[in-house]
């Protein structure tokens, strides 16, 4: 027997009451450059400036964490979640998989201890759980030519995720539980088993670094657009959140990407604005180390707390814009017609979604990781941090410590390394012979380059009509 019209219109307002407002941050260390672990004070001080940048409207309210476990301990959970309490920010949780299964265990142990000491007052505030960051990368060959993480294979992605949900389920960490990697980790057939276990995909694409393809400014909108793109096709249907893009405002020159203030703000204009308040994404990154990374700095403030950008975060003009352009287009496909109906027509859609539009450069991946990512790794690719701040079992960070010189010889790896966001270890190579085998390697097994709503409870205007339009015409039929 059919569904009668009232529960289809009872089951469409449900559907809407879903849809809400996207998560909007930046990505954030354990730890200083001298390898120092952050205190609670520190991660409220950032989190305030995130929240009062000039041009904003508060909007960056979100942090996306790499880790579970605070510096200096065994298992305890990271001072970044009451500082997020205290200050109402939402939080992406981070549990670190690239150290092997002891240091997962602790992982797991502080998210049990984070239930048991926080449930309540985090009931809103968490958007989601990543584990692992770019592990498939790590094992990829460009990888683990470049990255001294072990990373992790995808059957034993798969058995933490398992874990997790074991652990969450019923609580009120018992929210969607995803996976943050390299676009092109998503695209090899041969990790399609963290996909399906995960809710949702966490996308790390950087432009800048995709030194094989032309990579000005010009084009960094389309060629981050294709790896949306092909990443959403992997996804299956499955939510896809952007978990680090940006553009340095510094440093070296990368295949044809150059950084600098202007293009850092025409890739903002043109990447992030058309996804902010849309789609989950959390920007790479609030803050520059002291010193700002030679190699690539990520930060639109600079080194120094400061709610005054370096160049304006404000999107109007662009939304704008857009919204003229649109309607103009709009405005001229219905010019002649000999008579027009009026429709109102209301679409649901998950957050995430920016375009169905198939890319068809598929054989020009990049291998390149362009992460930046700040999360736990060995000694190997950092010399000048502190150990003592790190958690048990975990020799450095990655991102939260100098980079050795021999680690940053490889032009697209140093995403940066600074106080908030960290060093990232070299990656890969942009000299003439590793560039050629990267490239032929593309067409057999690209390896790496660069929704569903967190539970927030939170309704937007057009969900709330929607459902108020429903209910209305439901007790009607009834």
């Amino acid at each position: 027997m059919p569904p009668s019209p009232s529960r289809l219109l009872l089951a469409a307002a449900v559907a809407a009451t879903s849809t809400s407002a996207a998560f909007q941050g930046f990505n954030y260390a354990s730890s200083f450059n001298d390898g120092k672990a952050k205190s609670q004070s520190d991660f409220e001080s950032e989190f305030k400036t995130a929240a009062g940048l000039q041009g904003t409207n508060g909007s960056f309210n979100s942090a996306r964490l790499y880790t579970m476990v605070q510096g200096s301990t065994a298992n305890e959970p990271i001072s970044a979640i009451p500082a997020a309490i205290s200050t109402k920010t939402s939080l992406l949780l981070g549990i670190w998989a690239s150290a092997g299964e002891s240091v997962f265990l602790n992982e797991l142990a502080a998210v049990e201890k984070t239930i048991k000491q926080y449930c309540g007052a985090l009931d809103g505030l968490v958007a989601g759980i990543s584990v692992g960051s770019e592990d498939l990368y790590r094992i990829s060959p460009i990888g683990m030519e470049n990255s001294p993480d072990p990373g992790a294979s995808p059957d034993t992605l798969v058995s933490y995720i398992e874990q997790v949900r074991k652990t969450v389920k019923g609580t009120c960490l018992d929210v969607p539980i995803g996976h943050v990697d390299t676009w092109t980790a998503y695209v090899n057939g041969s990790n399609k088993a963290v996909i399906d276990a995960a809710d949702w995909l966490g996308m790390d694409a950087y432009p800048y670094y995709e030194v094989t393809k032309p990579n000005g400014i010009e084009n960094a909108k389309s060629l981050f657009q294709a790896a949306l793109d092909r990443t959403k096709d992997a996804a299956g249907g499955k939510p896809v959140w952007v978990t680090e893009t940006g553009w340095p405002l510094s440093g070296e020159t990368a295949g044809e990407a150059v950084p600098s203030i202007e293009n850092a703000k025409t890739f903002w204009d043109d990447v992030g604005c058309p996804m902010f308040g849309e789609t989950n994404v959390w920007w790479f990154t609030l803050q520059e180390g002291s010193p700002p990374s030679p190699k690539a700095a990520f930060g639109v403030i600079g080194s120094q707390l400061t709610t005054v950008p370096l160049f304006d975060l404000s999107c109007d003009k662009v939304k704008t814009e857009t919204s003229s352009s649109s309607t103009t287009a709009t405005s001229s496909s219905t010019t002649g017609s000999s008579s027009q109906t009026e429709t109102a027509n209301v679409t649901a859609t998950t957050h995430g979604s920016l375009s169905d539009t198939k890319s068809a450069s598929a054989s020009s991946v990049t291998y390149t990781d362009g992460s930046g990512s700040s999360s736990p790794v060995s000694t190997s690719s950092a010399t000048a941090a502190s150990t003592s701040a790190l958690p048990t079992g975990v020799t450095a960070i990655k991102g939260d410590s100098t980079a050795s010189s021999a680690a940053l010889q490889s032009l697209s790896t140093s995403i940066g390394n600074r106080g908030s966001s960290g060093v990232s270890v070299a990656r890969a190579s942009t000299s003439t012979s590793q560039s050629t085998s990267i490239a032929a390697a593309t067409d057999n097994q690209p390896t790496s380059a660069p929704s569903l709503e967190g539970a927030a409870g939170r309704l937007n205007p057009v969900g709330t009509a929607v459902v108020a339009l429903a209910l209305v015409l439901a007790v009607a039929i009834v």
